[in-house]
């Protein structure tokens, strides 16, 4: 006879507009997305201990998330309770009362019973990023989440130095290093597009994915860009940033407010452990 687990491993699927943030990770003191959704959990459970989420990308402050993911375990008693006297299930329930106590910029999007294996952040295999640039006349109602450059961007220029980036590498000079972890990813995309129409007519838009980021990551690689797509810079100048051991001082970072974390990708459910196991592991080059 197989015992029924106590603990019940609930997937969040979310977005939240940056701008009043500072960034995802619970700091004492500050509001973080982290700490209103784990606020707003312990009203929900009744607990007298926030309830842990893991989610599958840190973003940093000011910057947003379209497909952001989450999980946050939650024992059975309280699971059940969940849909109060409404027809509905305990993900339902959750969901519902999350959207009526979490403030105007975040959003629930889904609530559902994670797999077996499954975590937010160890699980992923690739995350999406965009990066959205306005080189013309701005919309002021685009500004919280379109940053702004005041020479013409070079499109072409852009595509070109991505393409010497992209790859498994040691992506060092673009992050902020911590100590014991690696800066080692697997850049699958960096590609730039200028958009003829939708929302984001008019803008440059850069599409980054990757495994998985180190801090400010993304913003850098964006900010040495720049420099090459407005002609400030060439290739063989960005050649000798991305060699550089440790953190690059030639690197401007690009603003947080025009990054959003667009999806986060997950394998099969069969994968999902297996996934994560190899993810915990430190990560070397060939």
């Amino acid at each position: 006879m197989i015992e029924q687990s106590t603990i019940v491993r609930a997937r969040l699927d979310l977005s939240y507009d940056g701008t009043d943030f500072s960034g995802w990770a619970a700091q004492p003191g500050l509001r973080t997305v982290q700490g209103v959704l784990e606020d707003a959990l312990t009203r929900i459970l009744r607990q007298d201990r926030a309830p842990r989420v893991t989610v599958a990308g840190r973003t940093d402050a000011g910057v947003h998330a379209r497909g952001q993911v989450a999980h946050v375990d939650i024992d059975l008693d309280s699971w059940e309770r969940l849909p109060g006297r409404a027809p509905r299930s305990p993900a339902e329930g959750l969901a519902s009362r999350l959207d009526g106590l979490l403030p105007d910029d975040v959003v629930i999007k889904a609530v559902s019973i994670a797999p077996e294996g499954f975590d937010a952040r160890f699980s992923a295999t690739q995350r999406r990023y965009a990066y959205r640039i306005c080189d013309g006349v701005p919309d002021v109602l685009t500004r919280r989440h379109v940053a702004r450059v005041r020479r013409p961007l070079d499109v072409d220029a852009l595509n070109r130095a991505s393409a010497t980036l992209t790859g498994l590498r040691d992506f060092a000079a673009f992050c902020r290093g911590r100590e014991g972890a690696t800066t080692i990813r697997d850049l699958l995309e960096l590609s730039w597009r200028r958009e003829s129409d939708g929302p984001d007519a008019g803008l440059v838009v850069a599409t980054v994915r990757a495994d998985a980021f180190c801090h400010s990551m993304v913003r850098s690689l964006v900010g040495a860009l720049l420099a090459v797509g407005e002609g400030r810079r060439d290739l063989d100048w960005l050649e000798v940033v991305a060699a550089t051991e440790g953190r690059s001082s030639a690197i401007a970072v690009a603003p947080a407010h025009g990054l959003t974390l667009e999806s986060v990708a997950y394998p099969d459910d069969s994968s999902l452990a297996a996934r994560a196991e190899a993810t915990r592991g430190r990560r070397t080059l060939p």
